[in-house]
């Protein structure tokens, strides 16, 4: 039997063709570039043609893969068409889905197309709230679902993506050379807060908090504008922010995962088809899982 071509393989490939790049793809699907590269080898083993040319940094196509560029397109959408027109009755309704407001403008768009298309019917709730307040409405029965972010492991979840924790300061203002290192963090129940601070007086590193806030957009505008220097995953970077290493006396943070949490009070089939295509989405577990078994 002939081997089937990959719809997420394809789906990538439709990236890398729109944005030129490998890099930018990569954001585009939310995998690592490995990941993407390794999804385009596999293809191109597949049709056992090459489909790009190497131009300078950009990712030219071949002629072989402008002739793929339109099936791919066509296949994905066919594809995407076949899901909706499956989602019977029996899911229609509503469903209640909580994210970090870290997350939300990197991930929402994404989720939020995909299921739409799936299920065009269905009103999508989403609330953005800090994780531990997420966590509360879930156990009050107020969500059906919800993304939460932790680097102790601690909190039972269905782990699917793995992201650095990283320290940003302004790429304009030298912030983190001051003798008293001024701070912008989430509120006392963040880990990320706790994390940072725990690091800091590792190292003895004098500091103060400046801005505390649950707003990711707050603490990101107070990082920009030169006034202090946060903790951010590295999905959250804006442009005008500058990483700090250890170079720079800052010590290297943990990973953080990011996992769903179900309503334990109710089961939804809407929830559970919102949760395949938030894994589909954003997931670079399994990738890594797999790239380490080869």
């Amino acid at each position: 039997m002939t081997a089937m071509i990959d719809v997420d393989q394809l789906r990538t490939f439709i990236a890398i063709a729109e944005t030129g790049s490998f890099t930018k793809a990569a954001d585009v699907v939310h995998k690592t570039q490995s990941a993407v590269s390794m999804q385009m080898k596999r293809l191109e083993e597949r049709l056992q043609k090459p489909i790009f040319a190497r131009d300078g940094r950009a990712s030219r196509l071949t002629e072989d893969g402008e002739r793929l560029l339109d099936y791919a397109r066509r296949i994905v959408n066919l594809n995407l068409e076949a899901i909706a027109a499956f989602a019977g009755p029996e899911l229609a309704g509503s469903v209640r889905l909580g994210v970090p407001d870290d997350y939300a403008d990197r991930y929402l768009p994404e989720i939020m197309a995909r299921f739409s298309r799936a299920y065009p019917g269905v009103e999508l709730t989403v609330i953005c709230e800090p994780t531990s307040d997420l966590l509360e409405r879930i156990e009050l029965n107020e969500l059906d679902l919800a993304i939460i972010t932790t680097c102790d492991g601690q909190r039972p979840s269905e782990a699917f993506r793995r992201e650095r924790l990283l320290w940003v300061t302004s790429n304009r203002h030298p912030t983190h050379r001051e003798d008293i290192l001024p701070l912008a963090l989430g509120r006392q129940t963040c880990g990320w807060r706790r994390l940072a601070l725990e690091c800091l007086e590792r190292v003895d590193r004098p500091h103060r908090l400046l801005y505390t806030s649950s707003n990711a957009g707050a603490v990101a505008a107070a990082v920009l504008a030169g006034l202090a220097v946060s903790v951010l995953p590295e999905s959250g970077l804006r442009p005008g922010m500058r990483v700090l290493s250890p170079a720079d006396g800052f010590p290297e943070l943990p990973h953080c995962r990011i996992g769903l949490v179900r309503n334990p009070h109710e089961t939804s089939a809407l929830a559970d088809a919102l949760a395949e295509h938030i894994i589909s989405s954003l997931d670079n577990m399994s990738e890594a899982v797999a790239q380490a078994a080869e």
